[in-house]
């Protein structure tokens, strides 16, 4: 793993977001917050505990901090969400522009559960963020089209496509 492989799948990873945000802000209030199905139960509770797991493992990696994780209940709307996503974007952005390829074998220790200790290397910590954003974003996905809204397709070959121009 790279810098660069690093940096364009975080740039796929935001890509994706700026896709599905904006029908996540047509929803209600009540929309929003709705207990829809899964495991978080709400479009608000999968998306916080996506963006909180995000930064949570930039903030593990060395990255700005983001304190304690972060409440559902502390977003009573999707414009705040947005705003603190827009802001973790920018860290990790400014995050992985400090690095060299070799940088990203040092190794992160971080608590698993039971507070047990674990050490990972800092790329691949960094990749499971992405995959974890993948997959939290196909349930919000999912969770939208079970309210009627079209949140259309932000698989990667879709984003390859659009930064080479190519129709999908």
């Amino acid at each position: 793993m790279t810098v660069q492989d690093l940096e364009t799948f975080y740039d796929y990873n935001y890509w994706a977001n700026k896709k599905i945000l904006p029908v996540v802000s047509q929803l209600t209030t009540a929309e929003f917050t709705q207990t829809v199905a899964g495991g978080y139960r709400s479009i608000r509770n999968t998306m916080v505990h996506l963006l909180s797991t995000e930064w949570g493992w930039l903030s593990r990696c060395g990255g700005h901090q983001r304190g304690a994780s972060l409440k559902a209940e502390d977003y009573p709307t999707v414009e705040p969400l947005i705003k603190d996503w827009h802001n973790v974007e920018s860290y990790m952005r400014e995050f992985l522009s400090q690095f060299e390829d070799e940088d990203l074998n040092q190794r992160v220790e971080y608590s698993g559960k039971e507070d047990k200790k674990r050490s990972m290397p800092l790329g691949e910590l960094l990749h499971h963020s992405i995959i974890h954003g993948a997959h939290h974003r196909g349930q919000i996905a999912v969770l939208l089209r079970e309210l009627g809204y079209a949140p259309g397709s932000f698989d990667i070959l879709f984003y390859y496509a659009e930064k080479h121009g190519v129709p999908a």
